[in-house]
């Protein structure tokens, strides 16, 4: 079944572009407009280990929330399973813009599955991408590597991708991100 109403806004991009970042400035920004909801993903992972409020599931628990259709989009990454609540449908159906951090890799299906789909693709130089994992201090050197062979991840061609690069303040990307969110409603 396809969703054919509000507008479902993927926010995708290379570990370390700033995506965590931009979002909460924009959630911050958006606080108190019911058109714009930001999802809270379900993560394999402690609560607030990423730096973000995700709601943490045992690996048991996600593969039979999966099982029960609680996700309207899931993917496994960096060796923890990822999933956007089906909740999302409600908003959707409800005429709102609904934002959800995500891998590349869902897009494909998301876009067989929503008809308001719209891709942000937060990027930033490697070498900025590196500086900036590295100051997070949450992984080793050879984690790194591997987050970085991955920002070379190919996003699928659509006239629904916007690209936004985050190599200045903080505040430019959240203002351009919250401009391109605007837009759409």
């Amino acid at each position: 079944m396809r969703i054919d109403r509000g507008t479902l806004v993927l926010v995708v991009g290379p570990s370390g572009a700033g995506k965590d970042s931009v979002l909460n400035g924009a959630r911050a920004v958006l606080a108190g407009d019911s058109r714009f909801i930001f999802v809270q993903r379900t993560i394999t992972r402690e609560a607030g280990a990423g730096g973000e409020d995700n709601a943490e599931v045992t690996p048991e628990a996600f593969a039979a929330a999966k099982a029960a259709g609680a996700f309207a989009l899931s993917w496994r990454a960096h060796e923890l399973d990822y999933g956007i609540p089906a909740t999302i449908e409600d908003d959707l159906r409800a005429q709102r813009c609904v934002i959800a951090n995500v891998s590349r890799s869902v897009i494909v299906p998301a876009r067989e599955r929503y008809t308001g789909l719209r891709v942000v693709n937060i990027t930033a130089p490697v070498a900025v991408l590196a500086q900036r994992i590295a100051q997070r201090g949450r992984e080793d050197a050879a984690t790194i590597e591997k987050r970085l062979a991955r920002a070379a991840y190919a996003l699928p061609a659509g006239d629904d991708i916007v690209h936004l690069e985050n190599t200045g303040t903080v505040q430019a990307a959240v203002d351009r991100f919250t401009t391109v969110l605007r837009d759409l409603i």
